[in-house]
């Protein structure tokens, strides 16, 4: 009988870190080490090592002898990633609309080619597409711009997976149907770098990072309230 493979503390982390960061464990969600050792048919001692893991990277709570839990989303942080992204994206796009040549234009048009083929299997093939590859893309054409000004350790640091701002974006995609708004505003950001227009960047983008906040609106507080983090009272704590 052929014994069932073994994978490795990578592979598991990976696997329950993707299966967080597209809502196939809900926040909430409970992870024991027994259900992973019946899974993964490992030890205790791997399954803890990757609950550990998951922890330090703000995917799951451990809490001693109760448990561990998948983390609900903490809407300040979200605010927070957007409002760096929103700021240093300004800049570094600035820069480039000033600098980039013909060549780097068109390989950025490459990359929102390969997003307008993805968007056409949301609406023509829905249960062909593929949030996450549709956000990597996404995320690609943006890093183009990072990429070409030199500025490539600034985008790891904002385009690394975190637990609470990948989630929500995720969540925009599955819920708030945003790829034509995306793809849309994408085919504005081109408009802006081939006309060479820096004065409507800022405004584009403030739309661009918080359309996730304007689509899901409502459902922040109702149908999804279990998935965030009670948001407090206290001035500054409030939607944008």
């Amino acid at each position: 009988m052929t014994q069932p493979l073994i994978p490795d503390h990578d592979q598991m982390y990976q696997e329950l870190a993707n299966e967080i960061l597209r809502f196939d464990l809900k926040p909430g969600d409970l992870l024991s080490e027994h259900s992973l050792c019946e899974r993964f048919h490992v030890s205790r001692t791997p399954a803890r090592s990757v609950l550990q893991r998951l922890q330090e990277n703000g995917l799951v709570q451990i809490v001693p002898h109760k448990g561990s839990t998948v983390t609900r989303l903490n809407f300040d942080i979200i605010n927070q990633c957007i409002y760096e992204r929103l700021a240093v994206e300004t800049m570094v796009m600035r820069d480039f609309i000033r600098t980039c040549t013909p060549l780097d234009v068109e390989k950025t048009r490459q990359v929102f080619s390969q997003m307008q083929e993805l968007g056409k299997l949301y609406h023509n093939a829905p249960r062909q597409f593929d949030a996450a590859r549709f956000l990597r893309t996404d995320m690609a054409m943006h890093g183009t711009w990072f990429g070409y000004m030199k500025k490539r350790y600034l985008w790891e640091r904002l385009s690394s997976p975190r637990s609470s701002y990948t989630r929500f974006c995720t969540l925009d995609i599955l819920e708030g149907n945003n790829v034509d708004d995306v793809l849309a505003e994408h085919a504005e950001m081109l408009s802006l770098i081939d006309s060479g227009n820096t004065q409507e960047l800022e405004p584009l983008l403030r739309r661009h990072f918080y359309g996730g906040v304007r689509r899901l609106g409502n459902l922040i507080f109702t149908k999804y309230v279990d998935y965030f983090e009670p948001m407090g009272d206290e001035p500054g704590d409030e939607i944008p």
